[in-house]
C-alpha cells in the first residue's frame, strides 16, 4: 500500500478529477483569438461562472450575462453573473433568462455569441412554454426529482415545457452565430442533454414527454396538458435556424476520471475503470460496486499491488422516505451495508460540482471501520438508507466531503481502493 493513508488518496483523486475540469485549467488554451467585432457572452450552469472568469481571462471584458447556482458567481470584469435557484428554478431565474432572451434579440448577422453552458443549466435557465406558472414549473421539477426518473428524461420533459430548451436559444438569436461551450454532466456527453441542450435540436415530441410523466403518474396541470397538446417550440435537428451553432464539448468525465486515474498509477495503484456512463437506483450501484470489489479482494494475493475500481456516471434516488440525502452518499451507504466492515476496502463517492442531492455536501467516504463508528455514535445504517437520510448518517460519522462549489461540473465520481486480504 502507498505510503499515504486509504482516505487521502481517495480525496486526493477527487480533487485531480476536479481540477481537470476547472475552465481556468481548459478554457485559455482552447479560446483562440477573440472575435472581430461584436461579442456577446451569454450561459448557463454551476460551471458558467468560472467559464466566464476564464474567456475574460484571455480575451478582456466581455458583454453579456451569464446564470449560475447560489454561491457560485465568480469575479469577471465585464460579463454579469446572475444567480439563481438549482435544481428547483426559482423568480431569478426567470428574471435572468429574460434578460438574455432580450440579449439575443438585438444580436444581428455580423455578432458574435459565444455560449457558456454546462450541467445546471437547465433549472438555472427558465422560461416555461405557453401559460406554464413559475410554481407549476417547481411542482413538477420536485416530483420528477423524487421519482427516480432518469436525468435524461427529466431533460427531455424540460426541453417541451420550455421556450429555451431544445434549441430554442439559438432560434431567438438567429440569424446570429452562437458558439456553445459545453462541460458535459450527462451519460454519453449527448449535446442535447446537456442543460437540456438550448442550442440542439431533439427529435423527440410531446408524446414522449406525456409518456413519461404519465409513467409517474404525475398531476398534469390544465397548462402543461395544453403545451403537450400540440407542436411545441423544440427543434428539429435539421432545423435551419441551428445552422450558425457551432457546439463544442470541452470537458467530460471521461476527462476527469483519466486525470485521477493516472494520478493513481503514479502511487502504484492498479487501475479499473468502470466506465464514465454508469447510471441506474443509487443503493443497487453501490451494492453492485461493493460486491465487485469483494470479489476482485478474494481473488488477490499480498504480493499484489492495490486496485482502485473508478467510475463515473449519474444515479438517480427513488425517495422513499424523509430524510436528508443525495445519490452519491445513497450510493455509498448501501456500499457499506454489503462490504460489513471488509478489512481494506475503502472507498469515496462525491459530486464533482460539490453538491449531492439536498444538501451543500459533495458526497462522503466509508472504511473498513465505518460500521463501529455508527454504532459508536447509535446511527443505524440500514435504517439510513430506507428513509434516504444519508447525509445525516455520514455527517453523524464525520465522513462527508465538503469542498465547498468547485465551480464546475462532470457528473459524479466513484472510487474503491482495494488491498489484499490480511
Amino acid at each position: 500500500m502507498p505510503a499515504r493513508a486509504p482516505f487521502d488518496i481517495l480525496n486526493e483523486l477527487f480533487e485531480t478529477a476536479v481540477r481537470a475540469a476547472d475552465p481556468m485549467t481548459i478554457l485559455p488554451a482552447l479560446l483562440g483569438p477573440r472575435p472581430a467585432g461584436r461579442l456577446v457572452v451569454i450561459g448557463a450552469g454551476k460551471a458558467s461562472a468560472r467559464m466566464a472568469e476564464a474567456v475574460e481571462s484571455v480575451w478582456g471584458p466581455c458583454d453579456g450575462l451569464v446564470i449560475t447556482r447560489y454561491g457560485y458567481a465568480r469575479p469577471c470584469a465585464g460579463i454579469e453573473i446572475a444567480e439563481a435557484g438549482h435544481p428547483v428554478p426559482d423568480e431569478a431565474g426567470v428574471r435572468a433568462t429574460r434578460r438574455i432572451l432580450d440579449m439575443l434579440r438585438e444580436c444581428g448577422p455580423n455578432d458574435h455569441i459565444l455560449n457558456l453552458i454546462s450541467g445546471g443549466g437547465s433549472a438555472l435557465l427558465v422560461a416555461p412554454a405557453g401559460e406554464i406558472s413559475l410554481a407549476e414549473k417547481q411542482a413538477l421539477t420536485h416530483t420528477l426529482l423524487a421519482s427516480g426518473v432518469a436525468i435524461d428524461k427529466i431533460n427531455l420533459v424540460r426541453k417541451h415545457l420550455s421556450r429555451v430548451k431544445g434549441g430554442q436559444l439559438a432560434a431567438a438569436a438567429f440569424p446570429a452565430p452562437i458558439t456553445t461551450l459545453m462541460i458535459s454532466d450527462v451519460a454519453g456527453d449527448d449535446p442535447a442533454s446537456i442543460a437540456s441542450g438550448p442550442t440542439v435540436g431533439d427529435p423527440s415530441v410531446a408524446a414522449d414527454v406525456r409518456a413519461i410523466l404519465e409513467s409517474i403518474k404525475a398531476d398534469i396541470p390544465a397548462s402543461v396538458a395544453a403545451v403537450l397538446a400540440g407542436e411545441t417550440g423544440v427543434l428539429a435537428p435539421n432545423d435551419p435556424r441551428l445552422s450558425r451553432v457551432t457546439n463544442r464539448i470541452v470537458a467530460s468525465p471521461a476527462q476527469s476520471l483519466s486525470a485521477a486515474a493516472a494520478r493513481a498509477r503514479n502511487y502504484g495503484i492498479d487501475v479499473r475503470l468502470l466506465g464514465d456512463a454508469i447510471e441506474g437506483e443509487a443503493r443497487d450501484v453501490g451494492r453492485e460496486q461493493a460486491r465487485l470489489a469483494l470479489e476482485l479482494q478474494r481473488e488477490m494475493t499480498p504480493e499484489d499491488a492495490p486496485l482502485l475500481l473508478l467510475s463515473g456516471g449519474e444515479c438517480t434516488v427513488t425517495r422513499r422516505g424523509g430524510g436528508i440525502g443525495g445519490p452519491n452518499a445513497e450510493l455509498l451507504l448501501s456500499a457499506l451495508l454489503t462490504l460489513e466492515g471488509a478489512r481494506g476496502i475503502f472507498a469515496i463517492a462525491c459530486d464533482t460540482d460539490g453538491v449531492d442531492g439536498a444538501a451543500e455536501v459533495a458526497g462522503a467516504v466509508i472504511g473498513p471501520d465505518t460500521l463501529k463508528q455508527a454504532a459508536a455514535a447509535g446511527l443505524d445504517p440500514s435504517a439510513c438508507l430506507e428513509n434516504n437520510d444519508s447525509h445525516r448518517f455520514f455527517a453523524g460519522v464525520g465522513a462527508q466531503v465538503i469542498p465547498g462549489p468547485t465551480f464546475t461540473n462532470v457528473n459524479d465520481f466513484r472510487a474503491f481502493l482495494i488491498t489484499a486480504p490480511e
